[in-house]
């Protein structure tokens, strides 16, 4: 795997540790708020590169791996923000203005996808922004 690829990869499960911190923001992912992820991988970032992983499978479905991994465990959703944000830091030529405007789409959506956006969710929503918009 050549280092882009590594690059791609790692880009998308950290997008999917972001949205799992974006589900878990209340400390409860619900089915609607998965449905509404996997709706977005499949119509929108399945579209944007032809990256694949390690098995030949698009590399976008690394954000649903992750994020399906981290929701059997359980995890805490709390890290996984911050290490959006220092992956963001190391590598800000990655977040053009369409991805960026993409990941606040996805974000966005999951947590108005149950009963609209809680305190919880608009915090962390507030500081995405911040991040997304470093330059």
């Amino acid at each position: 795997m050549d280092y882009t690829q590594q690059i791609t990869n790692k880009f998308y499960q950290t997008l999917g540790k972001l949205f799992y911190a974006v589900a878990m923001a209340d400390k409860n992912v619900r089915p609607i708020e998965v449905k509404k992820l996997q709706e977005a991988v499949r119509v929108h970032w399945l579209q944007i590169d032809e990256v694949e992983d390690e098995y030949g499978t698009d590399a976008a479905y690394q954000i649903e791996i992750v994020f399906d991994w981290l929701q059997a465990q359980e995890e805490d959703g709390d890290i996984y923000f911050e290490e959006f944000k220092a992956f963001h830091e190391e590598h800000p030529e990655l977040f053009t203005n369409k991805l960026a405007s993409l990941i606040w789409k996805t974000a966005d959506t999951i947590a108005f996808s149950f009963a609209g956006k809680n305190k919880s969710e608009l915090i962390l929503l507030a500081k995405l922004k911040m991040v997304l918009q470093e330059k």
